[in-house]
């Protein structure tokens, strides 16, 4: 796999090369430089709000076990804390007996299985409960051990049965399946359903695919770990989760401060976008289908298959700041880039890759009061007089985006906080509506 600074990131057609070469040469000669030369940035770190703080009372603190685990490696050190809390202050995901030496083990690398990922939400969230012996399921006897557990789940809606009234135990859950048990046991199902159906003022309805609510507010929790030592480990919302990063979620999901959800509902609540042309629509519906992947350093691939020869290696599908923002607007040129994005919209001219180089080529500066939905918002994230992170602006306060912080894909509020204060000025794109 090549390294980051290897990573090339636009393709040259042979056509395209030889015109290339020919106007560098021609510019050589005359002794002029090219209007808008070819950028090679090949990604950047970004930049955002911190994420929510995970909080652990003082009494829990006191009583925190000293365990030794026999099965954790050096490459599972960020994982330990969270593995501690739910494995071994608490029990929930304590799934396996000790070795003969005494020691605990986890088996942090293998996939978690319904039947345990059950187990683990009733007991963190409701272990006094019983089953209501009217759920049954064609692969799962009430005699089976599992059986409390998975009932119990689905009662509460934090699991489902699947085809043919079957609970699958032994399958391994998705990210996805593990941040709706947990969103859900939060108390913000119904949040997350009306994210689902999210719409303009003048009732077009986005194409949000699949628990896009779920994943939106997931992501804003930090219930997906963002693994920035080795990115090849993170995940999108259909990958199947290793126990590790179960046990990141569950941790997360149960050390929130108290007021972190209330003020997240409140923030999302009533979400509605501007009435807009086809093309800005089409931004938002191709923008909102990645929402819950990942932060990846110059990460601008967004399919399990490997990402094409343009665009370099990356080690999964994800984008940073400017990815997302690049592949969501702009169009082949015909000469230096030969680039589909599989979108339903064709695009506009954006051949600059970086943030920094999207804000230097802006010929009007756009103030807040005047951004329209695709424009280009540009930010200051760390006061040094560089612009280093963007996103696109979809009206109404909203923004999609990618950060590092936060950890990936987001439909991210702009008006007040971090992006309103670290706000530079925007850059329109689109013919002015």
């Amino acid at each position: 796999m090549a390294t980051r600074g290897q990573r090339l990131r636009y393709r040259l057609t042979p056509v395209a090369l030889l015109t290339l070469t020919v106007t560098l040469l021609q510019s050589l000669v005359s002794g002029s430089a090219l209007a808008t030369p070819p950028s090679w940035t090949d990604g950047e770190h970004g930049s955002g709000p911190a994420p929510f703080p995970a909080q652990v009372s003082r009494s829990e603190q006191l009583r925190m076990p000293s365990i030794t685990w026999s099965d954790l490696g050096s490459d599972d050190t960020w994982a330990k804390r969270a593995i501690n809390h739910v494995a071994g202050t608490h029990n929930w995901m304590r799934d396996f007996a000790r070795d003969r030496d005494g020691n605990w083990r986890f088996r942090p690398d293998g996939f978690e299985k319904r039947k345990w990922w059950a187990r683990a939400m009733v007991r963190a969230y409701e272990p006094d409960a019983q089953p209501d012996p009217a759920v049954t399921f064609t692969d799962l006897p009430p005699t089976d051990p599992f059986y409390r557990w998975a009932a119990i789940a689905v009662q509460r809606g934090w699991m489902t049965r699947r085809t043919g009234g079957t609970f699958e135990p032994n399958n391994a859950v998705t990210a996805r399946d593990v941040h709706r048990s947990l969103i859900r046991a939060l108390g913000m199902g119904s949040t997350a359903a009306a994210l689902d159906r999210l719409a303009t003022t003048d009732g077009y309805e986005f194409d949000t695919r699949r628990s896009f609510g779920v994943n939106l507010l997931a992501m804003r929790l930090g219930l997906r770990f963002n693994n920035k030592a080795d990115e090849s480990q993170d995940v999108t919302p259909g990958t199947r989760l290793r126990r590790k990063q179960v046990a990141w979620s569950l941790y997360r999901a149960t050390t929130l401060a108290e007021w972190v959800v209330p003020s997240l509902e409140d923030q999302y609540a009533g979400i509605v976008l501007p009435k807009m042309g086809p093309g800005r629509r089409s931004i938002v519906d191709w923008g909102v289908r990645y929402v819950g992947f990942p932060y990846i350093w110059a990460g601008e691939w967004g399919f399990n298959s490997p990402s094409p020869a343009a665009f370099g290696s990356q080690p999964g599908p994800g984008f940073d700041c400017s990815g997302l923002s690049w592949w969501a607007l702009r169009a082949d040129d015909g000469v230096y880039w030969e680039i589909s994005p599989p979108r339903p919209h064709e695009g506009w001219s954006l051949p600059q890759r970086s943030s920094a180089e999207m804000s230097r080529m802006t010929k009007t500066r756009i103030r807040y009061p005047d951004l329209a939905p695709g424009d280009l918002m540009f930010y200051d994230g760390d006061g040094d007089g560089t612009v280093d992170h963007v996103d696109v602006y979809v009206g109404n306060g909203w923004a999609l985006d990618s950060s590092s912080s936060v950890g990936g894909v987001t439909l991210m509020w702009v008006e007040t906080g971090w992006y309103r204060q670290h706000f530079v000025h925007g850059r329109r794109v689109l013919p002015s509506p």
